[in-house]
């Protein structure tokens, strides 16, 4: 049987690659993607499940489904721009892919299947920090949390619960590790952006209250306070906290292992194992 060893929560900011590159690796960022990738070791899984969000590169306007999995045996990315990340091949497994799409339908979700597709910052981003070589294959599930009508807090959590019954539904034996990529409070070319600059955290009060709520291992309080209305407050990009609510619906209450905030840029690190 497969089962689920652990979960990690990363940020995707596509400029971070960048900014370890420059700063080296002793910066702050640098020094929290290096021990989540520790952790991440340690968990020696066989195949990564990840909740990310398309910034409109794999999906477009014409064709925008709320809920989407990959599928198939191998997928490129980033589609768009990632300073000093090179376009490259990331492994999958089409046949699992095809067991969580049809698993997670007959429990009532409706997840489209998305085939011959490449991935943007969001997915190769925390792929570059944690693994130099991709050799996991990984499995992306994508949410879309950017524009309305997003799905709710609790339905993201029951679809969590949902992916972590179908893998354990599977006849192999197989160690999976689940990323929840994305951050807080963050606005990108918006309104909520301090003047004169592209992006900003307008909302920094709710990264420390997410973080509360995670080490409290508070998950309910979490769901019911990431709401549209805080999404509205907290930046254009804030609502890439439901894949994190996703990631601790597959990991069944377990508490948290360790945890960094990085106010600066509203987000966090997090591993539970």
């Amino acid at each position: 049987m497969a089962s689920i060893v652990g979960a990690i929560g990363l940020p995707h900011n596509p400029n971070f690659p960048e900014l370890v590159a420059r700063q080296g690796l002793t910066c702050d960022t640098a020094q929290s993607y290096q021990r989540a990738a520790a952790e991440f070791e340690m968990l020696r899984p066989d195949a990564v499940l990840i909740f990310t969000t398309d910034h409109l590169n794999t999906f477009f306007f014409e064709n925008l489904p709320i809920l989407a999995i990959g599928v198939d045996d191998e997928f490129a990315g980033p589609n768009d721009e990632v300073p000093t990340v090179s376009h490259r091949k990331v492994p999958s497994i089409a046949s699992l892919a095809r067991h969580l799409h049809a698993s997670t339908v007959a429990a009532g979700f409706d997840l489209s299947s998305v085939q011959e597709f490449e991935v943007d910052h969001s997915v190769i981003v925390p792929l570059h920090f944690l693994s130099s070589t991709f050799s996991v294959s990984v499995i992306p599930i994508f949410i879309s949390t950017h524009i309305a009508p997003r799905p709710t807090s609790r339905r993201c959590f029951v679809l969590g619960e949902t992916v972590r019954a179908a893998v354990q539904s599977w006849p192999g034996p197989l160690r999976v590790a689940v990323i929840g990529s994305g951050s807080f409070s963050f606005d990108v070319h918006g309104h909520l952006s301090p003047p004169g600059r592209l992006v900003g955290v307008p909302d920094p009060a709710w990264v420390h209250r997410v973080g509360e709520h995670l080490q409290r291992n508070a998950i309910s309080d979490l769901i019911n306070e990431a709401t549209p209305e805080r999404f509205s407050r907290a930046g254009n990009v804030s609502g890439e906290i439901l894949n994190w609510i996703a990631m601790l619906g597959t990991i069944e209450g377990q508490k948290l292992s360790w945890f960094k905030p990085e106010l600066e840029f509203g987000n966090s690190y997090a591993v539970w194992r």
